[in-house]
């Protein structure tokens, strides 16, 4: 085992961003890590080099074989979005950090920072950043060479976000830096030197959609609306569904995506996989998802076809089954994850007591709501009550010692 482990935060200005006690440590050392640019600023290291490249696996095997004091190079903060916290828990490394392209980027940008947003698109795909960033005022964001700040801005055109300005710091601290400010089409057309950080302002207002969003906002099929969970049902079923910021959601019969879209709004750091079998509904709910700024996974199939592609769930939620009840909930449930929840929807005495038993039967802890709901509707100078359909609502949890 290495007698010692310091990772150290190194800009791309090289050596001369190194505080003297840092440079004292690289050359006391006998192994030098990192990646091929952070070992270049060393050309007369005096003893060991060893190259990140790929997974970090074969490289923690030799450190620990190393007997001597080891130094890791990383990129600014190795504690922010980097391998710090991993090391040290693998190897109980010590932490040196330098500043990170963040503090770099928003001090050239003369922007207080304390109340940020802080995302990251390295090596990720953009899906799902729609809902981390809407409503946010200001979001830096950590980019690679698929994901640049003109394929972020290609996206967040698609959600229709262009009450955000950009900010893009480009190789900072480094030779070739250059800083500026964007509009997302500039943004959109501009190429921009792959060591970068963009950072989002909100410059005006943008839309702001509260939880029980109006049935009216939702893009519906014609001539046939009404095929969407009312926003009283909706409200009421997002409850009992328990999300959490970063839960895993079915949404089965999604239709409009009503459900889908709330769901994503709470769990905005979480995922949401919605299935429906009429493919012209997904056509609708595509138009809704963009309009609410929400970004999942919606497929075309009739469950349970196509469940198999989506991660295990901490919620299901199920306002249609179309029929093969019994198949349906039995897949559900063993995919279900320990203390999940379901939450079925039925407007037919027969499905409800179907699914009742066999929810059950499988040894979940049941809970039905009866929900009638009625509406205030204008009748001459006065005001009558409109009822909607009631709705049976069965709420089941997977307790531990039925897993």
């Amino acid at each position: 085992m290495a007698k010692s482990v310091k990772v150290i935060g190194i800009q791309d200005s090289g050596i001369e961003s190194l505080l003297p006690l840092y440079q004292s440590f690289i050359k006391n050392s006998t192994m030098l890590v990192g990646g091929e640019r952070q070992l270049a600023f060393f050309p007369d290291y005096h003893s060991e080099k060893v190259i990140i490249k790929g997974g970090l696996k074969q490289v923690i095997e030799k450190m620990k074989d190393h007997d001597g004091d080891v130094v890791v190079l990383a990129s600014g903060d190795p504690l922010f979005y980097g391998i710090g916290g991993y090391l040290a828990d693998k190897l109980q490394a010590e932490i040196y950090p330098s500043l990170s392209s963040i503090q770099l980027a928003f001090s050239k940008m003369k922007e207080k920072w304390q109340d940020a947003t802080f995302l990251s698109v390295h090596g990720r795909p953009l899906k799902g950043l729609a809902q981390k960033i809407d409503e946010k005022k200001l979001v830096a964001i950590l980019t690679d060479e698929e994901n640049t700040p003109s394929a972020i801005a290609t996206y967040l055109q698609t959600f229709h976000m262009t009450e955000y300005e950009a900010f893009v710091g480009e190789d900072l601290g480094g030779k070739d830096e250059k800083v500026g400010f964007y509009t997302l089409d500039e943004m959109k057309n501009t190429a921009f030197h792959p060591l970068n950080v963009m950072i989002l302002k909100q410059i005006t207002p943008g839309p702001t959609w509260h939880l029980g969003i109006p049935d009216e906002e939702f893009s519906q099929r014609k001539p046939d609306k009404g095929l969407i969970t009312k926003r009283e049902i909706r409200v009421l079923s997002l409850a009992n569904l328990r999300l959490k910021e970063d839960s895993i959601v079915w949404d089965i019969g999604t239709c409009t995506g009503s459900m889908a879209i709330e769901a994503q709004r709470i769990a905005r750091n979480g995922e949401v996989f919605a299935i429906e079998k009429n493919e012209a509904d997904i056509e609708n709910c595509k138009l809704n998802m963009r309009k609410f700024r929400t970004d999942f996974t919606v497929v075309h199939g009739k469950a349970p076809d196509r469940l198999d592609e989506f991660k295990d769930p901490d919620a299901i939620f199920m306002g249609g089954t179309g029929g093969n009840l019994r198949d349906l909930i039995s897949y559900c449930t063993g995919r279900l994850k320990k203390d999940g929840t379901i939450v079925i929807n039925a407007v037919t005495i027969d499905n409800f007591t179907d699914a009742f038993s066999i929810l059950k039967e499988a040894g979940f802890k049941v809970d039905v709501g009866l929900y009638q709901v009625s509406r205030s509707k204008p009748i001459l100078h006065m005001t009558r009550f409109e009822a909607l359909n009631p709705i049976y609502s069965i709420t089941a949890v997977k307790e531990a010692e039925h897993e």
